[in-house]
């Protein structure tokens, strides 16, 4: 037998004999590849073999470099590995999820060594498709290992399935996985060893080495392809955000802005939008011929939440050559995006469907042939629900054909879905705003309907301004000048009624006379005629804040008239006009009668703690802002508003004041401006009238601080009056805390605060007392020290201070008698000190 020195000088020495013998039994195409050029013999077969292999290495890194298409890369790659293990055919299985489930489909198919890329390129029209449970191939792909399969029949994983497909005859076969982390891409596999029975321990390392290569270029495809569907999900979410709340009027307009803004990043040729029907339950009269027998029960498919599925509009978006957008409304049951039942199932059950070869398919009838006019004929399909935040679905988006002819994989399902949650969450902004809407009109119908009855009739108009009786005229068909004179003739003077003292009183005074009162103040004031003030109108205004009291127990009409009374006698007989132009006085004035309009007899703390709509509507001075708003709603109605003549920037001003007045009459706001007001009067107290007057008129935030204490003075001014007024009112304004308070047990069940618990009723006068001291003196003391004009409020407050504070030493001396008569008792049956009695029986004092 020749010894290996001799084979080898024999093999260099023959070198035709060699190149013929690794023809027939080595790599044929490798070595003659390797032979062909001119040969040198000074080197060993061995050399050549592996200069050879790294051109073979050198030509796959470079199309791997410039080879942007990973199809294109992986032919080179897996041709390679068919001629060096020298199989029969070779092929590329990409591994793919649709609906949820992983499957494998044919990528290149029947690669040889001498075979066309274009060849091998499977049309996903045509791809083979089966489970990753079936057959060898599947189980690599879920076991991640390679495996050299000397006779597939004696597998038990092997499964005909390919073969019979295809005509071929698999007997062995050398397969592997490419596999990226923990996710399997695709899988190679090299079938039936030419001029062999099985693939040898050196085919099979031949194989894995050169499955590295197409390790990387799919993982490289795959990074891109990954970053790509980020980037697409990105942009999806991004554009249809801000397009869905830029739109939120209907959910149509905000799914077709939505839709068409995100079409470049869907990778589609077509898709469209079919909303549902939201109706859940038909109305009474469309049940009669269902429950006549006329007509027959509904038995159609019906979505989750029980509505029978009623496309009522479809949107079709064509993105391929020139764009196109069609909106279909009621569209026919064997429209072409109906007809196939696939949008039907997805409403019926919620399923996501995502479906290729669609031609094929025995469930749904697709149409075969072009859908319409444009040529467009269906082959894949990717369906889903669109659902809301209550878990309904609203509407069904169809995706047809992806643009790269693949179907739609696990990628695109995830890019759509996130684009369907998204719109289907945001129909809760178009609810939203729908609700806000509705709540809009029902407040304005409300408000209709409120100043319907609280507006003051024609009839009260005529009660006060009388042109029918003394004209025999409408006040449509007065004179502006005749009517001025007419109601100024039918009021009563300020002198005769002491509208211009402040001890004015309305007890003895009737609601309607104070209504007649009420409009003197204004023409006192000489703004009715100056700012154009219809007669008529300020007559109505005057009867519908009336109207807009309640009748309660304090704070009701009389009240509201006092603190208007007040504010018009603080600028008049107080001297506080100077400060002020007449649009401002016309406007304190105005707010002061609305100060408490519609107020509802608790406070706000007890619209609080029984969160109340006033108290879920306000977060801060909650019925101070209800009666602004009030005030506003008459400036919003022409026939009650005495501010219409005005000009814009006028009007502005008037709304403003309004803001102040009102809102400051809130206590508790009233311990925040009384340093401010205080340091005002300071600063003005050693200045001559002239120098004062330009100090705060000149200064807009100091008038302001002055009106808010201004309505405060008169939101209180009841503790000032005479006593004989102010021991009743007192007693009013204590009978509505004691109601609050019986709510508060019954309502709230809990405990109320002393002032407002009727059963400390004899601590009136002693809590009367701590009201005039903590609250109500600085007010007057400050007002008497910056207008001596304003002296008698502060006056009456210490002759009513003194009166109260005689009944709490009489309820003191009462409760003290009490007291003493008590301990007497309680001491009646001890002895008397000294003696035995006297001494302590624990100690003793020596």
């Amino acid at each position: 037998m020749a010894d290996k020195d001799s084979v080898e000088k024999y093999l260099e020495n023959n070198p035709q004999f060699a190149k013929e013998y690794f023809d027939k039994k080595v790599r044929q195409e490798v070595i003659t590849a390797a032979f062909s050029e001119n040969f040198k013999a000074d080197g060993s077969f061995a050399e050549v073999a592996q200069i050879q292999e790294a051109n073979i290495i050198f030509d796959l890194v470079k199309a791997m470099q410039t080879e942007t298409v990973m199809e294109k890369a992986m032919h080179k790659v897996i041709q390679r590995i068919c001629l060096l293990v020298n199989a029969d055919r070779c092929s590329y299985f990409t591994l793919r999820q649709r609906n949820g489930i992983a499957e494998l489909s044919t990528c290149l198919f029947d690669i040889t060594p001498t075979s066309k890329y274009e060849n091998n390129l499977v049309n996903p029209c045509s791809e083979i498709v089966f489970p990753t449970d079936m057959g060898i191939v599947g189980h690599i792909a879920t076991s991640k290992k390679p495996a050299n399969i000397p006779d597939v029949k004696a597998n038990p994983k092997f499964s005909d399935f390919v073969d019979k497909q295809t005509g071929y005859a698999t007997k062995n076969m050398l397969i592997s996985p490419i596999v990226s982390g923990k996710d399997v891409l695709g899988v190679v596999t090299a079938l039936n060893k030419v001029g062999g029975t099985e693939f040898s321990k050196t085919d099979e390392e031949f194989f894995t080495k050169y499955i590295n290569f197409a390790t990387v270029i799919a993982l490289q495809h795959h990074s891109t392809y990954m970053w790509n569907v980020e980037s697409r999900k990105a942009n999806v979410l991004l554009f249809s955000a801000s397009k869905v709340f830029e739109e939120l009027t209907d959910i149509e307009r905000q799914f077709h802005k939505a839709l068409y803004t995100v079409r470049l990043y869907l990778n589609t040729e077509r898709y469209s939008v079919g909303l549902l029907d939201m109706t859940k339950e038909k109305e009474f009269y469309d049940e009669w011929p269902i429950k006549l027998g006329d007509v027959e029960p509904y038995k159609g498919p019906k979505t989750p939440d029980g509505r029978e599925v009623n496309f009522y509009k479809i949107i079709d978006y064509l993105l391929e050559d020139k764009e196109e957008i069609k909106v279909i409304p009621t569209p026919p049951a064997d429209h072409w995006a109906l007809v196939s039942g696939l949008p039907t199932y997805v409403a019926e059950n919620g399923f996501i469907c995502n479906m290729m070869n669609v031609a094929a398919d025995e469930y749904f009838t697709f149409q075969k042939e072009a859908v319409d006019e444009t040529g467009f004929v269906i082959k894949n399909v990717l369906s889903l629900p669109i659902v809301n935040k209550k878990e309904e679905i609203v509407g069904v988006a169809t995706f047809f054909n992806r643009k790269d002819g693949k179907p739609f994989d696990e990628q695109d399902e995830q890019i759509t879905e996130a684009l369907t949650q998204f719109l289907g969450w945001s129909v809760l902004n178009c609810d939203t705003y729908d609700k806000l809407n509705r709540t809009e009109w029902r407040r304005d119908i409300y408000q209709e309907m409120l100043m319907y009855q609280t507006k003051a009739t024609l009839t009260d108009v005529q009660s006060i301004l009388n042109t029918v009786d003394k004209l025999g005229k409408t006040p449509e068909e007065c004179d502006l000048k005749e009517m001025y004179k007419l109601l100024r003739a039918n009021i009563p003077e300020a002198k005769d009624c002491e509208l211009l003292e402040f001890h004015f009183s309305d007890l003895p005074v009737s609601e309607f006379d104070l209504i007649r009162m009420g409009i003197r103040c204004f023409f006192e004031l000489n703004v009715v005629e100056k700012f154009k003030v219809p007669p008529e109108v300020l007559t109505r205004w005057m009867y519908t804040v009336r109207r807009g009291y309640r009748d309660i127990t304090y704070h009701n009409w009389r009240h509201g008239f006092n603190v208007g009374q007040t504010m018009f006698c603080l600028l008049q007989t107080g001297k506080l006009r100077k400060y002020y132009s007449d649009l401002e006085a016309f406007a304190m004035v105005a707010a002061a009668f609305c100060h408490d309009i519609d107020h509802r007899g608790t406070n706000n703390l007890y619209q609080t703690k029984s969160a109340s709509p006033l108290a879920r509507l306000h977060a801060s001075s909650i019925l101070e802002r209800h009666h602004l708003e009030y005030s506003k709603n008459l400036m919003a109605d022409e026939n009650v508003n005495i501010f219409q003549s005005l000009q814009k920037r006028q009007l502005e001003t008037v709304q403003h004041l309004h803001d102040v007045c009102i809102i400051a009459t809130d206590l508790a706001l009233y311990f925040k401006k009384r340093t401010m007001f205080q340091k005002i009067v300071d600063a003005t107290e050693p200045m001559q009238e002239e120098e004062g007057k330009n100090f705060v008129s000149n200064n807009p935030t100091r008038k302001e601080v002055i009106m808010a204490m201004m309505m405060t003075s008169c939101d209180l001014s009841a503790i000032t009056k005479p006593w004989e007024v102010q021991s009743k009112v007192a007693l009013m304004v204590a009978a509505e805390f004691w109601e609050q308070g019986d709510l508060e047990r019954t309502v709230l069940e809990q405990e109320p605060i002393p002032m407002m618990d009727r059963n400390k009723s004899d601590e009136l006068p002693k809590m009367q007392c701590g009201f005039i001291n903590f609250v109500c003196s600085f007010v007057y003391k400050e007002f008497s020290r910056f207008h001596k004009e304003i002296t008698p409020m502060f006056d009456g407050l210490n002759n009513n201070l003194a009166h109260w504070k005689e009944l709490a030493d009489v309820y003191d001396a009462k409760m003290k008698a009490i007291e003493d008569e008590k301990k007497k008792l309680e001491g009646g049956d001890k002895p008397e000190d000294g003696g035995e009695g006297g001494k302590s029986k624990t100690c003793t004092v020596s």
